[in-house]
């Protein structure tokens, strides 16, 4: 019985701290903590200290290529790349957003494409639901399939020290299954896309809205572009210096060789991550002359820091609950996942959506699931489950979509749940899910 009303507390404090959002859902575990320790007397568990030590490095590179300017460089490319193909932009532009988070570890990227997608759709008479939805979606599906990105880096730390039989997880081991599935399952809501809505000469309501001049206007607008803007070489220099740093990363993780040996062990690939991207937000810094104070200014930076007080409130919540309550867990929980591996990956898709953050449902479930005896092959094969906050309309990225769209045509529906993410989303991540168990089985995980 405490046990359930020990779960209640914590429910209670993630839906209200999702309703508040930004850093209060962090903030929120707080209180959960206090009261399972204070009133419960529960033991708190360990805080999440080496995922958050490795968020603080990847957030801190991140932001320096933003302050940078190197981020405008790659958004000035992804442009390029759409204008050229405007008669493909719901297929194209997808994945323009979900390679932009790959190389920069973070969503939030596509909030400066979204209005460019959006020219390019309505100049074409493309219905611009399709691309709209699409890129928000996808710029969030990429996020799994980042190596710089705060979600595969928590996982790497939590997975470093579990044996896949008789092997350890390595850095591109995760990769190869998540940077392949994300990109079928982007293919796959490209395509549906193609298809989805009415054609704006068929879409009654649109024409009638355009009917009026004033609306028309506003519909079709001024060209939105970043094409006219001409970039220093400094901005060119950030963007290199940070891909190559990625590059660097990934040649480690590929050959272990070449890493230092300490005592007769290779150097863990958490710390790895940590140095090279400390050493190349330093590196920017010094080649591009970057003002240290604007790093902490930018949406990044921002965005980033939240996500560290998330982890650290809801995973250490979750640490001391179950923890305490582990055995019988195991016995009710652990039994029927063992016979139904897939609802790991409901699990994880539905704490998705209560926290709004793939990195803290990774970091809530992940050892939970270990503790119960959770085969570590279904977590890495189930990683693209970990966005699922989609189902609800209320992400940033979602909601920037919906104001960025002015002919009206992606929007919430009359019953909030129909909307025009929904189906994306669970078309992107059910396709990646089964290609991730694929893959897991092909490389001997399974």
């Amino acid at each position: 019985m405490d046990f359930f009303i020990q779960l209640a507390v914590i429910l209670a404090c993630l839906l209200y701290g999702a309703r508040k959002g930004g850093i209060a859902l962090g903030l929120l575990g707080g209180i959960g903590l206090v009261i399972l320790v204070f009133v419960f007397h529960l033991e708190p568990g360990k805080p999440p200290v080496d995922v958050m030590l490795v968020i603080i490095a990847v957030v801190a590179a991140s932001a320096t290529l933003q302050a940078s300017g190197g981020l405008d460089v790659m958004l000035q490319i992804a442009e390029r790349l759409l204008r050229r193909n405007p008669k493909y932009v719901s297929i194209v532009a997808p994945f323009v957003t979900c390679c932009l988070t790959i190389l920069c570890g973070t969503g939030h990227v596509v909030y400066t494409i979204l209005p460019i997608i959006y020219d390019v759709a309505i100049k074409n008479n493309i219905r611009p639901e399709r691309p709209m939805a699409a890129s928000s979606v996808g710029a969030q599906m990429g996020i799994i399939a980042s190596p710089v990105s705060v979600a595969v880096v928590s996982l790497v730390a939590m997975l470093g020290n579990v044996s896949f039989n008789g092997r350890h997880l390595d850095f591109l081991d995760l990769l190869a299954i998540t940077i392949p599935s994300t990109l079928c399952g982007i293919l796959a809501i490209g395509i549906f896309s193609w298809f989805r809505g009415k054609d704006l000469d068929k879409d009654e309501v649109f024409q009638k809205f355009i009917s009026d001049p004033e609306n028309r206007h506003y519909v079709y607008g001024d060209t939105a572009t970043l094409l006219d803007q001409k970039l220093p070489r400094s901005n060119w220099v950030a963007m290199w210096i940070f891909l190559a740093t990625i590059a660097v990363v990934a040649l480690l993780g590929a050959v272990p060789q070449l890493l230092p040996a300490f005592g007769g062990k290779r150097l863990s690939m958490v710390l790895v991550i940590q140095m090279c991207m400390l050493f190349s937000g330093a590196l920017i810094i010094i080649a591009t002359k970057t003002n240290p104070a604007a790093i902490s200014k930018n949406e990044v930076f921002r965005s980033g820091m939240i996500a560290i007080v998330a982890v650290y409130g809801i995973a250490w919540m979750a640490e001391t609950i179950f923890g305490a309550h582990l055995a019988e867990i195991e016995a009710s929980l652990g039994a029927i996942i063992k016979v139904h591996p897939w609802a790991y990956a409901l699990a994880l898709l539905v704490v998705s959506k209560f926290v709004n953050s793939q990195a803290a449902a990774l970091a809530a479930i992940v050892p939970l699931a270990l503790a119960i005896g959770v085969d570590p092959a279904y977590i890495v094969a189930s990683a693209p489950a970990c966005y699922g906050y989609y189902i609800l309309p209320t992400y940033p990225s979602d909601l920037a979509a919906i104001q960025f769209d002015r002919s009206g045509t992606t929007h919430i529906g009359k019953y909030v749940i129909n909307h025009s993410f929904i189906l994306v989303g669970l078309i992107g991540v059910g396709v990646s899910s089964v290609i991730g168990w694929i893959l897991a089985a092909a490389y001997g995980f399974l």
